[in-house]
């Protein structure tokens, strides 16, 4: 499999919220839900996406940056997951192409950086095919995704 997509690396059965609260360095094991996603495949993904020009020139900015300090790392992870689930999970998304704003949440910007956005591009970075709904395992890979942009943006800019 190429890049870091969901593939073997995915939790097949995730369950809860908390299925999408880490990212480990150990492979993920059948009975791991909180691990969506291992190390070496994340590394992999945003080796990839670094070398998109398009996709590598998202960051936090100022405003984004404060609204996660004042959230919380919790709160915006809620946000992801609420995201995901209402705008991109279904099989044919509201809008599809066009439902991610370009900017006013940390989630948005993330998006866009990691190719989480609609679901053309999750077929074109993430290998997940579109219209079909989104499983629970996929939804919390995409979370992950998010939520490790988001903690690199915010460590390497602080």
């Amino acid at each position: 499999m190429r890049g870091g997509g969901p593939g073997p690396d995915l939790v097949s059965d995730a369950r809860s919220e908390s299925a999408c609260a880490s990212v480990t360095s150990e492979k993920i094991r059948a009975r791991a839900p909180q691990d969506a996603i291992d190390a070496a495949s994340m590394a992999r993904l945003f080796e990839r996406l670094g070398q998109s020009k398009f996709r590598s020139g998202f960051h936090l900015r100022k405003q984004e940056r404060a609204y996660f300090e004042k959230q919380g790392r919790a709160k915006i992870e809620e946000h992801a997951r609420d995201f995901i689930r209402d705008r991109l999970a279904p099989a044919e998304p509201r809008n599809d192409g066009k439902q991610t704003p370009w900017r006013g949440h940390p989630v948005f910007i993330a998006q866009h950086a990691t190719g989480c956005c609609c679901r053309g591009c999750l077929s074109k970075w993430h290998h997940i095919p579109a219209h079909r709904a989104l499983s629970d395992a996929e939804q919390c890979y995409i979370v992950s995704v998010l939520m490790c942009w988001i903690d690199r943006e915010m460590s390497f800019n602080s």
